[in-house]
């Protein structure tokens, strides 16, 4: 394509937005509202998607050892576990840091245990963790059929429960954003539609003398991704101001680990940077649908 061509295209593309005024506003108006409902349901989906990826990183496998192993089993335990298909860590915890542990996690009632330090009746254990944490169940099976192990605790149902949650969260998550995409996508071609229409004669004469699909086409594009990019920038605004305001005020004042935002800079300008380009393709996806009937002549 010639420079000048091109040039021509987005003054003619840009000229359909200043012409078609209330068109433009209404359409404007729709996919404003459109992607501040994607960008709302995209920021929600994608705190929740590190705050579910931050719980399983959580899950371990407790692998009690039995009480009659000696050094030379438990090292060989040990090594049998980091063979293992998926594991990503291997921890020694002796039964002085499990009781250490319990005394800790029981606060005022913890101190009571701290007469059994003497005499210790708590199990050595290998704290494990899966590469993938949707493995763990897989590889404490395998856990439990080596020798010396007293128990595995995973938290099987809780753990199960979780990872089904999480990924009905995401699936549905998706789900909405992929409707509100294709519902921004239907208003947005049905705006240029009618303003196709309305030149409709115009389109037919300039088939008729030769202009090419292609030709006609990318003022209708242009047009599209500008009602799209506009529609932005609202939202934008928006992720911008609301998003700062999410982060200073609840960042560092929550009470568990896993239970945090991500951070203003960079997560704010990219999820900006994704709704600038979600509606500009919106807005050329938009065009795509509306013009191809209007080129059969």
């Amino acid at each position: 394509m010639k420079f000048r061509t091109f040039l021509r295209h987005i003054r003619v593309g840009s000229s359909n937005i200043i012409r078609n005024g209330w068109m433009t506003v209404a359409s404007v108006g729709a996919v404003t509202t459109t992607l501040i409902l994607v960008a709302v349901f995209l920021a929600l989906m994608l705190n929740l998607n590190e705050m579910a990826k931050n719980i399983e990183d959580d899950v371990e496998i407790q692998t009690l050892i039995d009480l009659t192993a000696d050094e030379e089993d438990v090292q060989n335990l040990g090594e049998q576990i980091e063979q293992i298909s998926g594991v990503d860590t291997v921890l020694f915890s002796s039964n002085d840091d499990e009781l250490n542990k319990l005394i800790e996690g029981m606060g005022e009632e913890g101190e009571a245990w701290k007469l059994l330090e003497q005499d210790n009746p708590l199990n050595h254990a290998f704290i494990v963790r899966a590469e993938n944490p949707q493995d763990t169940e897989a590889i404490a099976n395998q856990i439990e059929k080596f020798n010396h192990v007293d128990k595995v605790v995973f938290g099987q149902d809780v753990v199960e429960q979780l990872f089904k949650f999480n990924n009905y969260a995401r699936m549905i998550g998706l789900a909405l954003i992929i409707a509100l995409v294709f519902t921004a996508i239907f208003l947005i071609s049905n705006t240029i539609k009618i303003t196709i229409m309305a030149r409709s004669r115009e389109i037919g004469i300039m088939k008729l003398v030769g202009a090419t699909n292609w030709f006609i086409r990318w003022p209708f594009f242009v047009e599209g991704m500008l009602l799209g990019v506009l529609g932005s920038v609202i939202p934008i605004a928006l992720i911008m101001v609301g998003y700062y305001y999410l982060d200073t005020t609840f960042s560092g004042t929550l009470s568990f680990s896993f239970v945090e935002i991500l951070p203003y800079y960079p997560f704010a300008w990219q999820l900006s940077l994704m709704i600038l380009a979600i509606g500009a393709v919106i807005g050329i996806w938009g065009s795509v649908m509306s013009i191809r009937k209007f080129l059969r002549v």
